[in-house]
């Protein structure tokens, strides 16, 4: 949004209550968990794709570079298919680790063939791999209720523990609140940004990315968030009319060949089912 709009944790504080709300009106029936224990599954999984995620990626922009937060948050995909095999003890192809490092490679051609170079800021790259390992969690987290309940019901149980979780920061900001901007009839473009990512960004990505989950399973679903730079650069390409250099191209084509190799490639077995 633009500057002097909301800051960054009133867009994530009122697009999820909102998303939270919508939800709950669809699902109003079933309001409690089966148990504590699934209930602290949800907890978990809430603050790890939101407000724990949302804090170590948004402080990570602040102390490193958009390129490096970026290649970071990529390998996510790879902490998944780690934490997979040390939580569950599954089998780890090793077609699947080397497409991720080809895909890795890809999306750092991607993400630096526009003249951004790679710089190390510890700080910050650090805040960046924890955000990527945020995700993971939450992966691997919510792979137990998946089969149990609705994608609507977690969805709507991760916003809630999310949104919980993420108050205090919004108290805690220094800058004023702008919560009167939503009801500003000669800024109405406030109000109808905020509803798509509501909709488009919150409800609806959240729920096919559960669903995505529960039909491919967390490690092949997360293979393909390897996809978003290559996505992003060719919208940017027809939307906004940004340039694709040949960097880009040979990014495009490592993060198709990391998925191909991924899915295709039967080579040995580096964990072992117990």
């Amino acid at each position: 949004m633009e500057s002097g709009g909301f800051t960054p944790v009133e867009v994530y504080v009122y697009r999820f209550v909102l998303a939270y709300i919508l939800l709950l009106i669809i699902t109003i029936r079933q309001i409690r968990s089966n148990s504590w224990r699934d209930e602290l599954t949800f907890f978990l999984s809430g603050i790890c794709s939101g407000s724990l995620y949302f804090i170590t990626e948004n402080y990570a922009l602040r102390l490193t570079t958009a390129g490096n937060v970026s290649l970071l948050a990529s390998i996510s995909p790879l902490f998944t298919t780690f934490l997979m095999a040390l939580v569950f003890k599954q089998k780890i192809k090793s077609g699947v680790l080397i497409g991720s490092v080809v895909a890795i490679i890809g999306v750092g051609c991607i993400i630096f063939s526009n003249g951004l170079g790679l710089e190390l800021r510890p700080q910050g790259d650090l805040l960046a791999l924890s955000a990527a390992l945020c995700w993971a969690i939450y992966t691997i987290a919510v792979r137990r209720v998946i089969p149990l309940y609705t994608s609507l019901f977690i969805t709507r149980k991760l916003f809630f523990y999310g949104v919980i979780t993420a108050l205090p920061l919004l108290f805690i900001q220094h800058e004023p609140y702008h919560l009167g901007l939503l009801f500003d009839i000669h800024k109405p473009e406030y109000l109808l940004n905020l509803l798509f990512l509501v909709i488009c960004c919150s409800v609806v990505a959240y729920l096919i990315w559960n669903e995505s989950m529960k039909i491919l399973g967390s490690v092949v679903a997360n293979n393909y968030l390897y996809l978003q730079p290559p996505i992003t650069m060719v919208a940017g390409y027809f939307l906004l009319g940004e340039k694709i250099y040949l960097l880009g191209y040979v990014g495009c084509a490592l993060v198709i060949l990391g998925l191909i190799i991924s899915d295709k490639w039967k080579g040995s077995i580096w964990f072992r089912k117990r």
